[in-house]
Order: C-alpha cells, then sequence, then structure tokens
C-alpha cells in the first residue's frame, strides 16, 4: 500500500520526522518500510531551508524503488528557468524576472550548479500524473482533457525534453494552457474590479477553482478552493461554468498537493478527492494519508507533523 506525501518545499527536518511517524527507517542513507511504499506529490524545491537535505531524502528513496513521485509546478519552472530560451540569446523558458529569480532564489543559493544538474536530471524524467490500481495522483488538478493534450504532447516530444519545455512553458504554446491546469490548478477570472492577495502578497485577479466539482449554483467565493481569499458573491460567468469537468464522485481517489490550505487540521475536499499541502513552507504542517485501498476516502488516515 501506499503512504502519500504533501508538497516539501526543502523541510527536510518536517520530511524525516514524518517518514519515521509512519514506520519508515534509514538503512544505508536510504528510508524505506517493509511492506509501503511512498508517493511524493512533487514540489521539493524552493521556500525551504534544507533543500539540499530534502533531496538527500528523496533521490534516494526513489533511485531504490522505496518512493515514486509526480513533478510539481516548481519541478518544471526550475527547467523552464535553467533552459535557454531557442534563438533568444541570455533569456531563458522561465524569465528571470525579480519575481522568478525569489522564488527560486533559496534553491539556486543552496546548490552548486553542478548539483542543481544533477538533480535536475532526475526530475526531468518525473510523470505528470500517476494512474495506479486504485488511484491516482497529480500535482494540482484531475483534468482528462488536459491530461490526454499533454499525454499527447509527451509522446511527441519523446518525454520532457528542450522542445516539450518549450511548448509547455512558453504563454500561448500549445501545451500552455493544458500543463498550467495539470500543474497549477484551473482558474476563473473574477468580475471586473475585483482581486485580493495570495499568500505571497500578489494581488491576483482570478482564484483558483474547486475543480472537482459542479460548478452549477456556485458563486466565485463558494467555487474558489480558498472561500476566504475570494471578496464576490457575484454568479460564475458562463465561461466558467463552461470549462469545468467535475471529478464524478464514481472515480477512484485522487490526490493532490499545491495548494498551500490554511486549514489548521487535514480535511478532504469530496470523498474521493485530498490535498495534502498544508503550508509546511509557510508556519503550516507537512501532511500525508495512509492509503489502504480504500476507495472512499477517510480523514482519520491523514497523518501530520
Amino acid at each position: 500500500m501506499y503512504d502519500l506525501i504533501g508538497d516539501t518545499h526543502g523541510h527536510a527536518d518536517a520530511l524525516e520526522q514524518l517518514l519515521k511517524k509512519m514506520g519508515y527507517t534509514k538503512k544505508n542513507g536510504c528510508y524505506s518500510h517493509p511492506g509501503r511504499q511512498v508517493i511524493f506529490l512533487g514540489d521539493f524545491l524552493d521556500r525551504g531551508p534544507r533543500i539540499r537535505e530534502l533531496l538527500g531524502i528523496v533521490h534516494p528513496m526513489l533511485d531504490s524503488g522505496a518512493a515514486v513521485a509526480v513533478m510539481g509546478n516548481h519541478e518544471l519552472n526550475a527547467l523552464a528557468f535553467h533552459t535557454p530560451r531557442p534563438g533568444v540569446p541570455g533569456e531563458f523558458l522561465r524569465p528571470h524576472t525579480p519575481s522568478n529569480r525569489c522564488q527560486h532564489g533559496a534553491t539556486v543559493e543552496q546548490l552548486g550548479a553542478e548539483e542543481l544538474r544533477f538533480h535536475l536530471g532526475w526530475i526531468r524524467a518525473l510523470p505528470f500524473w500517476l494512474d495506479l490500481e486504485g488511484l491516482r495522483v497529480i500535482h494540482a488538478c484531475w483534468d482528462e482533457r488536459a491530461r490526454r493534450v499533454v499525454a499527447a504532447g509527451l509522446d511527441s516530444h519523446g518525454g520532457v525534453t528542450d522542445g516539450f519545455l518549450h511548448a509547455a512553458c512558453t504563454p500561448g504554446g500549445p501545451l500552455f494552457a493544458p500543463t498550467e491546469v495539470l500543474l497549477k490548478g484551473k482558474e476563473a477570472r473574477l468580475p471586473e474590479g475585483v482581486s485580493f492577495l495570495d499568500a505571497d502578497g500578489h494581488e491576483r485577479r482570478s482564484v483558483r477553482t474547486r475543480w472537482y466539482l459542479a460548478p452549477g449554483g456556485h458563486t466565485y467565493r463558494t467555487y474558489a478552493l480558498q472561500t476566504v481569499e475570494v471578496p464576490s458573491d457575484a454568479p460564475l460567468e458562463p465561461e466558467v461554468v463552461a470549462a469545468a469537468l467535475p471529478y464524478p464522485a464514481s472515480e477512484k481517489p485522487v490526490f493532490i498537493g499545491h495548494y498551500w490550505l490554511s486549514s489548521r487540521e487535514p480535511e478532504l475536499l469530496a470523498s474521493n478527492v485530498a490535498c495534502l499541502d498544508y503550508s509546511v513552507a509557510k508556519d503550516g504542517f507537512l501532511c500525508g494519508y495512509r492509503w489502504d485501498g480504500e476507495s472512499v476516502l477517510d480523514k482519520a488516515q491523514f497523518v501530520r507533523v
């Protein structure tokens, strides 16, 4: 069975505490469990104080088969940040703006150039999702339309090549929008004149949605994943409703990270949807879920440190 672990963002101490709490032991430099396997939900990089040490826990586990992982948006961002833009000397697929440098700064500062190159090598090979017997795993949003487009792109490019990154990380590129959906979630543009500040203090005019729910009857506030952020009770615009692809309650459970949830206790988003990102990098906690094959998720299976 599987132990799923949310966004770690360089918090190696919390990860070690959580692994030990779930019965994993360290031998020959690698944590493992005699009867279980970890699934990491991505976002190992950036923000945290011990990124090198965290990667030193995660990579041996992946290499030995004690764990598997999916790619997070911070991993994709890092690949794009260090990939030159074709035909534009000195430019990169993820522009080196002050904001992007700040977001990726902790990783660059804590890892040497060769060390970072090594880690980006295995990160490049991470899958975007896992569709396993009994459960699914993706960083932010399970959307079949977007997933099919990205799957075709990965096939045609032969994986996460520079060509794929160019198509997926360039606004307006053929894979940009579906990749954003899978790794950053669906967003709905707010009504004219309405905005809010996100967790980093940036003004946002769009809201991350509860993509797993049918949008009928919802307002922007009730359809937002973090409802406290949204100062609008206006009904959803038709284009927001048209873009929705709810995750059926009859489908197998799906686990996500990404959303910096602020609850003080982990809660299920739906009977078959669980988010495991509770803001360990911003005064929250690291969250896991011990999945034992159940099709209806049980909040008693959450584990936190």
